[in-house]
């Protein structure tokens, strides 16, 4: 593999550096580099980040490969700088069992486009019965160490229980889908003065805080790791805050749609704004964005759900829930935390990727773009701004929020252990 050098990035966004990739690593940083030979690629004025990490992506494959594949899903990460996905266990089969996270795990490495590490579900089947061979899927080849049932909450506070104390043999850690079921039925979005106004069933924030309250008060009691999936409300701040404080170990993520948008675009009875859990009130989105600037949450994860169109070009009611995610999440980011002042994307890096690659042991990611570091990075334009245009997504969906809406940013170069998976803003 022939050696890059990235000349005049802003490291982190701090003082122009010259980085010098050869082969897999990193082999220099620093001022006025050079390199016989080498790949020159001219990064003035733009920020250079460790390859991005999602907790939180939903491939589809197997089974559902009329929304998104592995290789689209992948194609749409490297796309929005990602150089590792984690993906989540509502598939058909559902990777319950060694044989389909290794499954889904091989695909990953043959597309070659990021990493991708199967979450395997908490349950059998996700119905919240019966535990999933959570041992056996770490063993496997995928080596989980992330559960979830994401799309569905462990509701029965005994399997969460049996659960936590599992994972806790070998280091894993429960991701919880927050949302408990009795509160929720036939809820349609958000419980408030907007869904009074509208007539549509209401998704109350006690709902996802009543079970974060009793999920951190159950993994301090086993002694275990739990994760929150898509953290939406003010009151479910505070608890992982509390939480957080008594030293119990809980970490927490936020989408990037719930750091922008709110419960008002409802009123357009468009289902592109349907998503679960529900767009919350300009309170709560202002909550969220302090809470990941303070730490109380650790993560931005985009919880990218890709919907075929007949999914989402019907009446509300009958719409599925979801957004797609990787190719704006990180634009979203630069909206809603850096331009306001409440990061500098040396925190962005930690959001997005030092703490993802931590929380879920993806060995390799979430390091320092330093000399002798694997080379998973990412160039971003913070000065570009444009508006989303679905039509050229990498992602088989195209159910987006933010189609026409002008976003700051853009990903123009992400390399996976020292290969391009995107160059000037192309798939390689």
């Amino acid at each position: 593999m022939s050696k890059i050098l990235i000349r005049g990035a802003k490291v982190l966004g701090g003082a122009p550096q010259d980085v010098l990739i050869d082969g897999e690593v990193v082999e220099a940083v620093g001022a006025g580099l050079s390199a016989e030979g080498a790949e020159v690629v001219e990064a003035a004025g733009k920020v250079l980040l460790p390859g991005l990490v999602d907790l939180h992506t939903h491939l589809r494959e197997p089974g559902r490969e009329d929304s998104e594949t592995v290789l689209t899903g992948t194609r749409a990460a490297a796309s929005g700088g990602y150089t590792a996905v984690f993906a989540m266990a509502n598939t058909f089969p559902v990777a319950d069992t060694a044989g389909v996270v290794e499954q889904v795990w091989r695909l990953g490495r043959e597309h070659g486009y990021c990493d991708v590490q199967p979450i395997g579900a908490v349950t059998v089947g996700l119905e919240g019965k019966k535990l999933a061979e959570l041992g056996a899927m770490h063993e496997s080849a995928a080596g989980v160490t992330v559960f979830s049932d994401d799309g569905k909450c462990v509701d029965d506070a005994v399997i969460m229980r049996r659960a936590l104390e599992y994972v806790k043999a070998f280091g894993g850690v429960v991701a919880q889908h927050a949302q408990e079921p009795r509160l929720t039925e036939g809820a349609q979005m958000n419980e408030g003065v907007v869904s009074a106004e509208l007539g549509l069933g209401g998704w109350p924030a006690v709902a996802e805080e009543s079970i974060i309250a009793r999920d951190v008060l159950l993994a301090d009691h086993v002694g275990s790791r739990v994760h929150i999936c898509h953290l939406s409300t003010a009151g479910s701040v505070e608890i992982v805050r509390w939480a957080k404080s008594r030293g119990i170990q809980v970490t927490a993520e936020v989408t990037p749609h719930h750091l922008l948008l709110t419960d008002e675009l409802v009123r357009t009875y468009d289902p592109v704004y349907k998503v679960n859990p529900p767009l919350r009130t300009e309170r709560d989105v202002l909550a969220l964005r302090e809470a990941l600037a303070d730490g109380t949450i650790d993560i931005v994860a985009t919880d990218h759900a890709p919907h075929p169109h007949e999914d989402k070009d019907c009446e509300w009611a009958a719409a599925a829930m979801g957004m797609v995610g990787l190719e704006t999440a990180l634009s979203v980011v630069q909206e809603t935390m850096v331009d306001t002042g409440l990061l500098d994307w040396a925190g962005v890096a930690d959001r997005m990727s030092v703490q993802p690659a931590r929380i879920g042991q993806a060995t390799g990611h979430g390091r320092p773009v330093s000399a002798g570091e694997p080379a998973n990075l990412t160039l971003v334009d913070t000065a570009y701004r444009g508006r989303v245009d679905p039509a050229g997504f990498a992602s088989r969906s195209r159910n987006t929020p933010y189609q026409g809406r002008e976003l700051p940013g853009r990903v123009t170069h992400t390399w996976l252990r020292g290969k391009a998976t995107l160059v000037d803003g192309k798939l390689t």
